[in-house]
């Protein structure tokens, strides 16, 4: 228990200093950005608590400058639809709980049709605020509250604007590591697993197959959110001033996410087979020990291998980390690892063995050539110049070419063999 608190300290202490700064300028822009607009509105419209602007402006200053633009135009659309219907409804019927029920299944067939996304109940918000108002005081109320949304999207937006949140690129490199850490923790425990089966007792690999299996979809199932980081990345650094100083590593965390997708579906896969080949009779053989001692070095060598290859790719997309020849030299052995290792599951093959251990040792092997094609550095190369952005070229100049009726005369024989006149 104490060896666990003493964990967990150690790991929230280490959060606090990689992320402590970040994290407070960013609740200081939205402070900034909601006591603002706060009173701006106030100014506007003295003697009242325009809530709504700081509201709006707190919700619109966390997207990305992307998406910025879009967020702010979809939630004005939604006040200003909500509140329309609403100064509609005020002047013909009272609140009643089924012109409330009528209201609410109108703003909301409404905002669909709009395609207002995430803004799609602030019509329904907005319309039931000023619906309680009344059909006296609802053309002074609409009016306001759209006053006041406006009012929170201009300062909102011009909060992101000046003051833009960081890259997040070092964010999603976090993101990619974790995923590569989850693929190589899963492959050493079952490595040392193996181990121990096959000093003791080879037949419970049945169980612990299943669990490996288990654990391997789970990673595969958290791989969209590692892509969502990688997403905000993305599009945090368009329209962003911040990132005009920062290189674009982008392209490096995107072949590091898809390399890392494809190893843990293919370590899936390898768990699949070995879940199979546990259910057959070669694990009473002499030779079980043999195989699992196999399958334990192989496991070992792909852990390497992930593990360098996510520190790689961390260490490249991070702004405050320099890529060290200490993280390609690692890799690279990790590489020449899974050489020796696909030789010595030929050589496994080559030798008289069930047909569900040779099943195995093929899909291992093939396992080991999925990875390494991954993995490489050549490859991871050649996908990061596929994934760069287009250069645009100069325009090339064009060359007008004089009419012929603006060129010389013949005067004699041989003019026609002459030099063409200059352009």
């Amino acid at each position: 228990m104490v060896r666990w608190w003493r964990g967990f300290l150690e790991r929230e202490l280490a959060r606090v200093r990689r992320d402590g700064r970040a994290a407070v300028m960013w609740s200081l822009r939205i402070t900034v950005a909601a006591t603002t607009s706060y009173l701006v509105a106030s100014w506007l419209f003295p003697g009242t608590e325009p809530l709504l602007a700081p509201l709006t402006a707190m919700l619109v200053v966390q997207v990305t400058p992307l998406s910025l633009l879009a967020s702010g135009l979809d939630r004005v659309v939604a006040v200003v639809a909500g509140v329309a219907l609403a100064v509609g409804f005020a002047a013909v019927v009272p609140l009643e709980w089924w012109s409330l029920g009528v209201l609410i299944l109108i703003s909301i067939t409404l905002g669909q049709f709009l395609r207002l996304r995430d803004n799609l109940v602030e019509v329904a918000i907005s319309a039931m605020l000023v619906l309680g108002v009344g059909a006296i005081g609802a053309g002074a109320a609409a009016w306001q509250r759209i006053t006041e949304t406006l009012v929170g999207a201009v300062v909102g937006i011009a909060a992101t604007l000046v003051f833009p949140p960081k890259v997040a690129s070092s964010d999603a490199g976090r993101a990619i590591d974790g995923l590569a850490d989850a693929v190589s923790e899963l492959l050493t425990r079952a490595a040392e697993a193996l181990d121990t089966m096959a000093d003791e007792e080879p037949q419970r690999l049945s169980g612990a197959a299943r669990e490996w299996l288990d654990d391997s979809r789970r990673i595969t199932h958290d791989i969209p959110v590692v892509g969502a980081a990688l997403l905000r990345a993305e599009e945090g650094r368009r329209l962003n001033v911040r990132a005009v100083r920062t290189p674009h590593v982008e392209p490096g965390l995107r072949q590091g996410l898809e390399a890392l997708e494809h190893t843990a579906v293919a370590i899936r896969g390898l768990m699949r087979s070995v879940s199979e080949a546990a259910e057959g009779d070669w694990l009473g053989e002499d030779s079980a020990a043999t195989v699992l001692r196999d399958l334990a070095q192989t496991f070992r060598t792909l852990a390497a291998g992930t593990d360098a290859f996510g520190e790689l790719v961390r260490h490249e997309g991070d702004v405050q980390v320099s890529l060290s020849r200490d993280d390609i030299t690692r890799l690279q052995e990790a590489q020449d690892g899974m050489v020796r290792a696909r030789a010595h599951l030929d050589e496994a093959l080559a030798q008289e063995y069930s047909a569900d251990v040779v099943e195995l040792y093929a899909t291992t092997r093939a396992t080991v050539r999925r990875l390494q094609h991954e993995l490489a550095l050549d490859e991871r190369v050649r996908r990061q110049l596929r994934l760069l952005p287009p250069r645009r070229l100069p325009p090339k100049p064009t060359i007008r070419r004089r009419p012929a009726s603006d060129w010389p005369a013949p005067t004699g024989p041989d003019d026609d063999t002459q030099a063409l006149p200059e352009l």
